[in-house]
């Protein structure tokens, strides 16, 4: 898996958690 995919992959969840959250 290319790092920018992981990074992609990993602010995407943060996103969604966030959101969740709020």
């Amino acid at each position: 898996m290319l790092l920018n995919d992981l990074i992609l992959l990993f602010i995407s969840s943060l996103i969604l958690i966030i959101c969740v959250l709020i």
